[in-house]
């Protein structure tokens, strides 16, 4: 009797985990997720919302502006004072906006933290984005505003505002995430680093060129990452000032070194920190 050829057996083959395809978009979904509920905590409860990230640095710098017109006739650069203070303190409002915010960034999303979707990576980003957005689009309206109001005889370039907002970024960024390591470490560390940073606001060249001042004074405020930025910005904004001293590699080192330690020590520390919150 003829037996039918025997035919192998069929085996199943192996899905392919699909781990990777499902949280392919996994960490820019939190990153959103962390940003609009930011956002909601942030201005969704302010009556005005958003309206108050336009109106605080507008108030600052009118303030500034009229205080200083009263002491001094005619600003630095240029001849209007509204613009001579706000390209100062623009750039820095942008770093200590980000380097403030991203160094609670941990505290603020701990509950969150604690669910394995989301990581200390997701936190910082979320905050590091959504403030550098909010800064930039306050920056861009308040200095197309006093352009267009104020005849201050101005010509931008792109080149010099864009390199001093991205090493501004980057510098917000190191410091902040060094920051939080350091304050969840030490929470001493906050009421330091705030004793630390105040100086900054006045050795940052919002009120005063680096030309201006005295040959001692320009060879301890060089090393102000931040009196660098704002000079690379004002030279995007004032045609004939070419802020000569300013040095962008200086300020992307050390931008970037405070990062490496930053990440570094906020890979080995995080869930120490968390278990302390």
């Amino acid at each position: 009797m003829a037996h039918a050829p025997e035919t192998p057996m069929a085996f199943a083959q192996p899905q392919r985990p699909r781990s990777s395809s499902i949280r392919q978009f996994a960490t820019l979904r939190t990153v959103v997720a962390l940003m609009l509920r930011e956002m909601s905590t942030r201005y969704g409860r302010t009556p005005g919302g958003y309206v108050w990230a336009v109106a605080e640095p507008t108030a600052a710098i009118l303030l500034l502006a009229i205080g200083f017109s009263l002491v001094v006739h005619t600003p630095s650069l240029g001849t209007s004072f509204l613009l001579f203070y706000a390209t100062g303190y623009l750039p820095f409002g942008l770093y200590n906006r980000l380097s403030n915010t991203i160094s609670s960034a941990i505290p603020f999303s701990a509950a969150l933290l604690r669910y394995p979707a989301v990581t200390w990576v997701d936190a910082i980003f979320a905050r590091f984005f959504l403030n550098s957005l909010t800064e930039i689009t306050v920056g861009a309206i308040l200095i197309i505003g006093i352009i267009s109001v104020v005849d201050a005889h101005t010509q931008i370039s792109s080149g010099p505002m864009l390199t001093a907002i991205g090493l501004t970024m980057l510098m917000g960024l190191g410091i902040g995430t060094l920051n939080s390591v350091l304050t969840g470490l030490f929470p001493l560390w906050h009421m330091i680093w705030s004793v630390l940073n105040r100086p900054l606001f006045l050795a940052s060249g919002i009120f005063f060129l680096y030309e201006e001042m005295p040959p001692m004074a320009q060879d301890i405020l060089w090393y102000n990452p931040i009196l660098h930025i704002t000079g690379i910005f004002r030279s995007g904004i004032y045609p004939t000032y070419t802020a000569a001293y300013a040095n962008p590699i200086y300020v992307l080192i050390i931008a970037l070194t405070l990062l490496f330690f930053g990440v570094l020590l906020m890979g080995r520390y995080h869930r120490e920190i968390l278990i302390r919150l």
